[in-house]
């Protein structure tokens, strides 16, 4: 009978670990506001060069005033630009896979391995509290950003649809992490792996729906490119928001992303443990 509170009191333990690591992070990546300052307002000049081109491209097809590219009129695409912005803002893991990579190349992995935390957990709660103070720090720009372009939205989207496009910003997140840190155990098989990390950053790039919307390609393309985890990282929480998703396909959809989280965090699990059977702690 005292099993079962001393298993909950070592899981809360565990949670409390984490927690505090958590909020450790988010101290340090508070200390740096005028980085962050800076850094979201040079964001800025790319999204001004996109919008500028696509509205070069719908006067070029003669679809300035009410036509549509792939279903999206100008106002859509331009909205839907913006929206992909928030959606890596959860879901892009800048360094996470070359700092995982990193470590295991120096020996730096053994600190993992002798004290009591999991590389995994870790690494999760600390880019938990980097993204919490990044999107803390950013809020009043982007909604100021978000204010000047109201007229490209028709308006905020119903509340079940508005808690399916949180969610999926949520899920998108653990998406990103777990891919990269996949991406990052590589480094136990390949000394080097920065040539490869940076393939698949260009990839994804593409693959995630970041530089148009999957609806401008040929049916059959963009049915493959749905059917992959990389749609989770930009296009689908902006397809919710812009109601591109119908609403009875939502639920299905979000339950397909929660899946494919849980997929690639065992992924990344497994990739871990098999490393760790061939791994020697040398440097460091």
């Amino acid at each position: 009978m005292l099993r079962r509170p001393a298993r909950l009191g070592a899981l809360l333990g565990e949670v409390g670990k984490y927690g505090r690591i958590a909020r450790i992070a988010l101290v340090e990546r508070l200390a740096y506001r005028l980085d962050f300052i800076l850094s979201t307002l040079l964001r800025f000049l790319p999204m001004l060069t996109t919008i500028l081109l696509w509205l070069a491209v719908y006067a070029g097809a003669g679809q300035l005033s009410g036509g549509q590219l792939g279903g999206f009129s100008l106002k859509e695409m331009i909205s839907y630009l913006l929206l992909v912005h928030i959606s890596r803002m959860f879901s892009s893991m800048p360094g996470l896979a070359q700092g995982i990579a990193r470590d295991i190349r120096e020996g730096n992995l053994k600190k993992y391995l002798l004290q009591p935390i999991s590389i995994l957990p870790y690494l999760l709660s600390y880019r938990a509290a980097h993204k919490a103070a990044y999107i803390t720090m950013t809020a009043v720009p982007y909604a100021l950003l978000f204010f000047l372009c109201r007229d490209f939205f028709a308006g905020w989207p119903s509340a079940p649809v508005l808690a399916a496009y949180l969610l999926s910003l949520l899920l998108g997140f653990l998406i990103g992490f777990f891919l990269e840190a996949a991406l990052g155990m590589l480094g136990f098989w390949f000394l080097e792996v920065s040539s490869f990390l940076y393939v698949m950053g260009t990839l994804t790039f593409f693959l995630s729906g970041h530089m148009f919307p999957f609806d401008l390609l040929p049916a059959v393309f963009a049915q493959v490119l749905k059917a992959l985890p990389f749609q989770y990282l930009a296009y689908f929480p902006a397809a919710i928001f812009l109601d591109k998703v119908p609403q009875e396909a939502l639920l299905s959809a979000l339950m397909t992303e929660a899946v494919w989280a849980l997929a690639l965090a065992l992924l990344a699990s497994w990739l871990y443990r098999c490393g760790l059977r061939r791994y020697s702690a040398y440097g460091g």
